[in-house]
Formats: structure tokens, C-alpha cells, sequence
């Protein structure tokens, strides 16, 4: 019973499925957690931590307020949790969010710099190095897998989707094209494209309204009468 008054308490009141932070102090140990587990690349498992674990954001969610994280200057994950720090307690939150992500890395980063340069030049130190950016590569992969299940649902389409990940992909990997270029060229090719779909869908519910709406006038009882 106690478990459930605690998620009941937790669940944020504009989405009912959805939990939120309860106060700014889980915010920043939340991301303190966060940013320890995810010590030189947080990606592979912030969107485990804010989606599947901790329920604040859902999978469509995520990748929308991942979108505008990279688009922003300054790194993306700091930039994401300032966003869903100001956007639970505002500068508070923001505050509690920033100071989160960096006091702990920071004071991590200090220590193991001084032990780090005692120990740099033996194989097993260079090896050790190696193999983590090999697992750092195989989260993030792992996470980008996961988010791709709700391109489903997306109103640009799976195929234009599909379209759209395979030119950055080529841009970004095998042309090496700046990323700046990149956003700038498929993103806003992605909005136009995107816009259109709004505007087509709306005109469509439109029509359907009003086929709706004719359709009763025409069997309305006032018709009916003789």
C-alpha cells in the first residue's frame, strides 16, 4: 500500500502515466547517479535511466527533447538536464539538474587524473582504456536500437524516417561532413517535411468533420418530419 501512495505521489499531474521528480534534491541526486554510471558517455544510459527506470520522460518524449539538446549549444546531455530541471521546479530544477551532472564527474575526474598519470604508460592501463571505449560504443548503439521503436508512431513517417537516418548517416560517417551542415541541411529538409504532414492531416480531419457534420444534417430529424 505504501508502495503504491509513493507512485501515485510521484506521477506527474499534466501526464497520469508518467512519473515526475518529487523534489529538486531527487533531481540532482537523480543526475548525480546518472552521470556517475555514465562516466564518459552518459547517452547509453540516461535514456535507460529517464525512460525505462525512472518513467519521467516517455520514448517519444526523449527523442524530442534529445533533438533540441543537440541542436542547442553546449553538450547535449547537460543541455537535457537543465531542460527537465527548469521544466519540473524551474531555475531550481535547472540549478539541481547542472550541479547534478557535474560535481560528481568532477570530483571523480580529479582523482582518477592523479592516479591515472602514476600508472599511463603500462600496457594493461592503454588496454583498460581500449576496451571501455569499445563498451562505451556498443551503449550508445544499444540505445539508439531502442529509440528507433518509436519512429513508429512518428508523423513524418517510417519510410521518410528511414530515408532521413540513412543520409545522415552517410553525411556524418562516410563523407564527413560537418555536423553543424548536417543539422542544418537534412534537419531543416526534416521540419518542411514534417510541416507538410500537419498541414495534410489537418486539412483530412477537417474534411472528415464536415462529411461528418452533412451527413447528420442530412438525416436530422427536422428532415425526417413529413
Amino acid at each position: 500500500m505504501h508502495t503504491e501512495t509513493t507512485t501515485i505521489q510521484n506521477m506527474s499531474p499534466t501526464h497520469p502515466h508518467r512519473n515526475a521528480p518529487t523534489s529538486v534534491w531527487d533531481l540532482f541526486l537523480s543526475f548525480n547517479w546518472l552521470s556517475l554510471q555514465g562516466f564518459g558517455g552518459v547517452l547509453g544510459i540516461i535514456q535507460r535511466e529517464l525512460v525505462e527506470k525512472k518513467k519521467w520522460l516517455t520514448h517519444k518524449e526523449f527523442i524530442e527533447d534529445w533533438a533540441v539538446a543537440q541542436i542547442l549549444p553546449g553538450p547535449n546531455v547537460i543541455n537535457l538536464s537543465i531542460m527537465i530541471g527548469e521544466r519540473h521546479f524551474g531555475g531550481r530544477g535547472a540549478v539541481a539538474a547542472l550541479a547534478g551532472m557535474l560535481l560528481g564527474p568532477l570530483v571523480l575526474v580529479l582523482l582518477l587524473s592523479t592516479l591515472f598519470a602514476q600508472v599511463a604508460d603500462l600496457p594493461m592501463a592503454q588496454g583498460a582504456l581500449r576496451g571501455m571505449s569499445a563498451a562505451a560504443a556498443g551503449l550508445i548503439m544499444a540505445a539508439g536500437l531502442k529509440l528507433m521503436t518509436a519512429l513508429k508512431k512518428n508523423i513524418m513517417g517510417i519510410t521518410a524516417c528511414a530515408l532521413l537516418t540513412s543520409a545522415t548517416f552517410i553525411a556524418v560517417a562516410l563523407l564527413h561532413q560537418p555536423l553543424i551542415r548536417v543539422l542544418l541541411g537534412l534537419g531543416g529538409l526534416a521540419c518542411l517535411w514534417t510541416y507538410r504532414r500537419i498541414l495534410l492531416l489537418n486539412k483530412s480531419n477537417t474534411h472528415t468533420e464536415q462529411q461528418i457534420a452533412h451527413h447528420l444534417n442530412d438525416h436530422s430529424p427536422h428532415q425526417d418530419a413529413p
